[in-house]
């Protein structure tokens, strides 16, 4: 990033942070949210796959309104996105606001003991999916290349198979690699978390998406 336009290294900052956030959730998901990716879509379709077989009681409803609720969001977020120029712009800021603060009301519903109702953890699972899909379509208009946010498997590939493969400077650290290992810190970050709390690591995410929000209306808008 040394050298780089100024305006793209904030959004790069921005969708690393963001990239981070996912990791948080989807740990969160999996580990307290009855095993739902909340960010990771290809998880939940194998989930829901075998689950649809009856293998080790995994769950379906969890993961199959997750999928649905982060396909409506990312819908949405397409239409409201639809037709604009590539970069920042107020309406990305006006989604990630509302992705802080449905995140923030996730911290709060935290409280009222998720892991003893089916039904909040499902509510929960969802409405952090539908923030997940908003994201995914808002890390799309940013634009910032290898850095979708919610998808590593493609990453993984391209770094193995385009980065490694080539000679020359950024072989080994590069935004591929920077994207991987943000998802795996996040991961990390929330499964500690959850042990304490499981307000805690949506409060977080709440906090660190707002400060995107607000960092790049101020710095990349117009």
């Amino acid at each position: 990033m040394v050298g780089a336009d100024p305006r793209q290294r904030m959004a790069l900052i921005a969708t690393i942070a963001l990239t981070y956030v996912t990791g948080i959730v989807d740990a969160v998901g999996f580990l307290a949210l009855d095993r739902v990716f909340t960010g990771n879509m290809t998880g939940n379709i194998v989930i829901l796959g075998m689950g649809v077989a009856g293998a080790d009681d995994l769950p379906v409803l969890g993961p199959a309104i997750a999928l649905a609720a982060f396909t409506v969001a990312a819908f949405l977020a397409g239409l409201v996105l639809r037709a604009r120029p590539k970069g920042w712009q107020h309406r990305v800021t006006v989604l990630l606001s509302v992705g802080a603060v449905t995140l923030a009301a996730l911290s709060v519903l935290g409280g009222f003991d998720a892991h003893s109702s089916p039904v909040l953890q499902i509510v929960m699972a969802a409405a952090t999916a539908a923030v997940m899909g908003s994201q995914a379509m808002v890390a799309r208009i940013v634009a910032i290349p290898d850095m979708t946010t919610v998808v590593v498997t493609s990453t993984l590939a391209s770094l193995a198979g385009e980065t490694w493969t080539t000679r020359g400077g950024g072989v080994l650290w590069n935004r591929r690699f920077a994207a991987i290992a943000t998802i795996f810190t996040g991961a990390v970050t929330g499964a500690l978390l959850v042990k304490w709390h499981i307000s805690a690591p949506f409060a977080l995410s709440a906090i660190l998406t707002g400060a995107v929000a607000l960092l790049g209306h101020r710095r990349l808008v117009g």
